[in-house]
């Protein structure tokens, strides 16, 4: 049986919400933006009225101003985007379970099995649509087609508020024109070596000889050839499926590049707490730490090292990440961001074999300290206790209340 995949993409997301929550905002030049006091300003999606103007996601608010000067920077508010995100996804799960995020405003479904209650594919696709729009306010673009590569390419064929058809017996005769980055799984770094060969649409990517690409771009060079000539089967994952966690990090921007070992160490020392509590919350202990670091000049570096034995503790990954950094950075240039990550993940209830100069009387009382901390700020709240070396740390880059919107 031929498959029928939709891909649903929310138009604008995060605009969207925000003009759906402040009718002031709707019909205007609006662009969600990180902070610039923790110098995220860049955009991180932007209304259809500010895309007419050329502005970009991902360009800085200098840049998306001088394009557009009457642009209404709102700063973000992810907890509304979550509810409107998990609202449409429940609308989904009526159709198919077989739903699939692909981040916060896409999701792929396989409304096979579901064409003898609702209907053909473009049907479907047209009662999620009017439902959607009907229900929460917002709009979104879905593609039809047979595998999910091109189910996305036809979400962004018609935007917004529309459905674009790509079916089997037509599928050259409407992706070979399109340009190669149009596609999944080529990016720009790819698309650049892709023109470098002659290579500009899908269709010259469909007749290149597959040999060739191998050669080039190795295992994705035949990855996108297939994709290129309709050959991806990659099931749609039931939504109820979650893949194995496989590491557990968190980074930061600092508001100030950071300038020395003790300033950099309070930083991770702020990361590891929220790694550690989400290592209990899966029950994983890590075997190794990596740090990614990050200069002014937006050039990172990155460095691992493997613990004596698995850790939850926040005070282990911390010592562990601050010695690496320590022994592999050597200060040429200031710090700008900093990222910790537990890897190397293994079950927590997982026999440890210590060594014999592990101090277990230190070590025992390290965990029982930490778990009652875990225990307090799950009652309490994640504020109601801290280490005295971050309280004037978090409260100096605690959030401040900012106003809808700025000019």
């Amino acid at each position: 049986m031929e498959r029928t995949i939709l891909h649903c993409d929310l138009n604008a997301f995060y605009a969207s919400v925000e003009q759906l929550l402040h009718p002031e905002l709707r019909g205007k030049a609006i662009a969600v933006c990180g902070s610039r006091e923790e110098r995220k300003g860049i955009v991180l999606t932007k209304s259809e009225q500010a895309k007419q103007y050329g502005v970009q996601t991902g360009e800085a608010i200098w840049q998306a101003k001088q394009k557009c000067p009457d642009l209404l920077i709102v700063p973000p508010d992810f907890s509304s985007y979550l509810h409107y995100s998990r609202l449409v996804r429940e609308l989904y799960l009526q159709y198919t379970d077989c739903v699939e995020p692909f981040g916060s405003d896409e999701c792929w479904l396989d409304v096979t099995g579901s064409r003898r209650l609702f209907g053909t594919g473009e049907e479907i696709a047209h009662k999620i649509r009017t439902r959607v729009k009907n229900e929460t306010g917002l709009t979104i673009s879905v593609g039809v087609s047979f595998n999910k590569i091109f189910a996305k390419l036809g979400s962004d064929l018609k935007k917004p508020d529309a459905v674009s058809v790509i079916p089997r017996n037509r599928f050259r005769t409407i992706v070979s024109p399109l340009p190669a980055s149009a596609m999944l799984g080529v990016g720009r770094s790819t698309c650049r070596r892709l023109a470098q060969c002659g290579i500009f649409t899908i269709g010259d990517l469909a007749q290149t000889d597959v040999a060739f690409l191998e050669r080039k771009f190795g295992k994705q060079g035949v990855m996108i050839w297939r994709y290129a000539n309709g050959c991806d089967t990659a099931p749609v994952n039931p939504y109820a499926l979650r893949p194995p966690v496989k590491s557990v990090g968190h980074g930061l921007t600092a508001p100030k590049d950071l300038e020395n070992n003790q300033q950099v160490r309070r930083l991770m020392e702020f990361l590891t707490q929220d790694i550690s509590h989400q290592l209990r919350q899966h029950r994983l202990a890590a075997r190794s730490v990596q740090i990614v670091v990050k200069n002014p000049l937006l050039s990172s570096r990155q460095f691992q090292m493997q613990l004596e034995t698995p850790t939850q503790s926040f005070r282990h990954l911390t010592e562990h990440a601050f010695s690496l950094f320590c022994r592999s950075y050597d200060w040429h240039l200031p710090v700008r961001a900093v990222t910790v990550r537990a890897i190397d993940l293994v079950d927590a209830d997982a026999p440890i074999q210590h060594s014999l100069w592990t101090d277990m009387a230190k070590y025992e009382k390290q965990n029982r300290m930490e778990l009652a901390v875990e225990q307090l700020r799950a009652r309490y709240g994640t504020d109601c206790i801290n280490l005295g070396s971050l309280t004037a740390y978090t409260r100096k880059n605690a959030h401040t209340p900012e106003p809808a919107y700025a000019r």
